[in-house]
């Protein structure tokens, strides 16, 4: 996680949603180990579902969901319980994003999948089973797979389904404000500094402790004679 820039609409998430009625679709099939590679995140959307994406001989499978023209473009998924479960590589959520995919609306999800997500600005809504069985419905019809997603009333709109969701009060702050954890985090740089400060006039002989001992080390060691390894 590096990015610290600000969405420019951080109050509702709106577009076409595809459906991805798999339970327990874990980690290790949302991003394959083989994207794993390489020593940043960049291009991880080529391998976003790719066993589902990709027949055995690298081929577009014509029938699976983000492969058709009507969701090409789909901005939400509609997924089953427990997305997300799995491993904690946080690829996961990078490959979603670069994908183009900004939420994503399950009864259940990966816990750590949860934690990653929602600290990269990918908003994860929970609503009961039933409520996104319904959405799923709506959005399997192409001409019905619009979903709106209200962050700032949190509330999910789909054609025939109108649903409130719950956030924790931090994240709920950090979508409105355009934040992801590092962002948060940088917005508290006043009372961090603050703290530091304090804590440094109560124990000064803390301070820079690796420094001073180092030194003291140095100077209290006999110089090595020249030409000695």
């Amino acid at each position: 996680m590096t990015s610290t820039s600000r969405i420019a609409d951080t109050t509702r998430v709106e577009g076409i949603a595809a459906f991805l009625p798999t339970p327990n679709l874990d980690t290790d099939q949302i991003m394959p180990k083989q994207f794993l590679r390489g020593i940043d995140k960049k291009g991880l959307d080529k391998g976003l579902l790719y066993d589902l994406r990709y027949d055995a001989d690298n081929q577009l499978r014509p029938g699976f969901v983000l492969n058709q023209p009507a969701y090409k473009d789909a901005s939400i998924l509609v997924a089953g319980s427990n997305f997300g479960c799995g491993s904690s590589r946080e690829h996961a959520v990078w490959g979603l994003q670069q994908f183009g995919i900004r939420a994503v609306i399950a009864p259940s999800f990966g816990e750590i999948f949860y934690s990653n997500a929602m600290n990269n600005r990918l908003l994860l809504v929970m609503l009961p089973e039933a409520e996104v069985q319904r959405i799923m419905e709506d959005v399997s019809n192409p001409l019905t797979s619009n979903v709106l997603i209200d962050v700032s009333n949190m509330t999910v709109k789909s054609h025939s389904v109108e649903a409130s969701f719950t956030l924790s009060a931090r994240h709920h702050h950090m979508f409105l404000e355009g934040l992801d954890i590092i962002g948060a985090t940088l917005s508290l740089q006043d009372k961090i500094n603050a703290f530091q400060e304090q804590h440094w006039q109560q124990r000064p002989w803390l301070h820079n402790i690796a420094h001073v001992t180092r030194a003291r080390i140095n100077a209290t060691s006999p110089a090595k004679p020249l030409g000695n390894s």
